[in-house]
């Protein structure tokens, strides 16, 4: 039997994959070599620039996560994580983005984070460099497999269908445009994409509250939650307001300095066609940022009214709550559930922008870093663009088995590996730019002990609980600080050259 409704929703969302398709095709045939494919040959324009960082960010973590974070609980984990995260995008606008251009440019032309590290210290051991591209594979891959999850999740949840083939079919997609467009294709997808975001955001937005009975009823509502708007507590459970300490806070907030290691957010800088243009990068992400997390929190306390007046029921998991929404808004009518498609295309577009920029940097990391740089393979052009392709695929494969369980809890690993970059590349890469003292050596040391200290902290010392059951990434960020200072001291000063290019930077 004919169900307009399923169809109007599937028509968007197959309309949304084949035009990622064609933008994939379109870039193929301008990619001519490996500084094209990983980073689009330094031509990107502010706004492609800006939005396409932001859109590969975010992740479903925008439209699923904080949402879900604000129906669950209170606002305050929502927004205390949501202001860390505005504060860190503006300020590694601010700081790094210009710097990073400039130096990687000087820097022999650098077209990797890891190849930066190298140039940037003229490491000969090419120690550096390995250990950098092994942690980006280490924590990409698994990164990656998330991301295919989210999609055979949603097909499954929304159709039942199976989830073993939506997911494999969401990961060709991916993988067919970024092997063929490389960094162009995926910063131009991610461009269109933060646009479909901004759309279901904006749609669900809407919707929801006209379906809660307006704002005064969503606000309302929400106020009978003892302790829902507190930033310093969690909504009452069992009749019990918990608190939010200082600490946790604090934790929290250190979610803000995961952007200053992000490998792709930095390469987004790296990119750019004009160092000048990017002061109205910085203002286009940093509204867009800071608009986008409040309506994705305000939903979830919309979601929280039309759950109590019941027009949502059977809600599971509170990360679903857009999925359900959109589900009652395609059941008015064709027009409907075409726009319900294309909210439900804003989470698949919110997860694809992530996964293809993921991809890229880890394929980069063992075609250029690992085979080309630490092995010294001698490689044509045409071999270089062969094996950068064909790296993207087996980085995929890998993906899609790690994600083929759809009980697998490779989801969890997001929060993991945002503080393993951060931990690991953020200290790294802002002495690199502004300590002329540090070295290859504090380096490092630095990248080690920031993601040895994240798996010690997780695993080990946040057991212990009370004050030491922080996000990891707060400790593991120090530590990474203080042994770069104290190994650099402790080991010979920069050779003159290396001076020279800093403060020609």
């Amino acid at each position: 039997m004919f169900d307009s409704r399923v169809f109007g929703i599937i028509l968007s969302i197959v309309v949304y994959l084949l035009g990622m398709l064609w933008v994939g095709y379109i870039y193929s045939k301008r990619t001519k070599d490996a500084g094209d494919f990983y980073l689009g040959g330094r031509k990107l324009g502010p706004l492609v620039t800006a939005m396409s960082a932001e859109a590969s960010d975010m992740s479903s973590w925008l439209l699923m996560g904080l949402p879900g974070v604000a129906l669950a609980g209170s606002i305050a984990e929502a927004s205390w994580t949501a202001i860390g995260l505005a504060a860190g995008t503006y300020v590694n606008w601010l700081i790094v983005a210009k710097r990073i251009r400039r130096y990687t440019k000087a820097a022999g032309d650098s077209v990797t984070i890891p190849e930066f590290f190298h140039n940037r210290y003229q490491d000969k051991t090419k120690i550096l460099r390995t250990v950098a591209a092994l942690i980006i594979v280490i924590f990409f891959i698994p990164y990656t497999a998330s991301g295919f999850s989210a999609c055979g999740k949603l097909f499954n949840q929304m159709f039942g269908w199976d989830y073993t083939w939506a997911m494999l079919i969401s990961a060709f997609v991916i993988v067919a445009y970024t092997s063929m467009g490389g960094f162009s294709a995926a910063s131009t997808t991610d461009f269109i994409q933060s646009i479909v975001m901004t759309f279901a955001l904006i749609a669900v937005l809407g919707f929801g509250i006209v379906n809660a009975g307006g704002m005064d009823a969503v606000i309302e509502n929400a106020k009978a939650w003892d302790g829902y708007y507190s930033l310093t507590s969690t909504g009452a459970v069992d009749g019990v307001v918990g608190e939010y300490s200082a600490l946790t806070i604090a934790s929290t907030l250190a979610w803000g300095l995961g952007y200053f290691g992000m490998p792709h957010i930095l390469l987004r800088f790296m990119a750019i066609e004009n160092e000048n243009k990017l002061k109205l990068s910085r203002r286009i992400a940093s509204v867009w940022v800071v608009i986008s997390m409040a309506i994705a929190i305000f939903i979830g306390i919309i979601g929280y009214s039309l759950v109590n007046n019941g027009v949502v029921t059977g809600l599971a998991d509170s990360e679903r709550i857009i999925i359900a929404i959109s589900d009652i808004i395609s059941r008015s009518g064709f027009i409907f559930a075409i726009l319900a498609g294309l909210i439900l295309a804003g989470i698949l577009a919110s997860t694809m922008s992530t996964a293809d920029s993921q991809l890229l940097a880890a394929a980069s990391s063992i075609s250029e870093d690992i085979a080309k740089g630490a092995f010294g393979i001698k490689l044509t052009e045409k071999k270089t663009m062969r094996i950068a392709r064909g790296t993207v695929i087996a980085i995929s494969l890998i993906a899609a088995w790690i994600a083929v369980n759809p009980d697998s809890k490779v989801f969890d690993i997001v929060s993991f590996a945002w503080a393993g970059f951060g931990a690991a590349f953020g200290p790294v890469v802002l002495f690199a730019l502004f300590w002329k003292r540090s070295n290859a050596w504090g380096a490092i040391a630095g990248m080690v002990s920031g993601g040895a200290m994240v798996f010690i902290w997780k695993y080990g010392i946040a057991k212990l609980g009370g004050i030491f059951a922080i996000y990891e990434l707060l400790p593991a960020f120090i530590v990474a600080c203080i042994a770069i200072v104290v190994v650099s001291l402790l080991t010979p000063p920069p050779s003159k050259e290396i001076i020279e290019t800093y403060e020609k930077v």
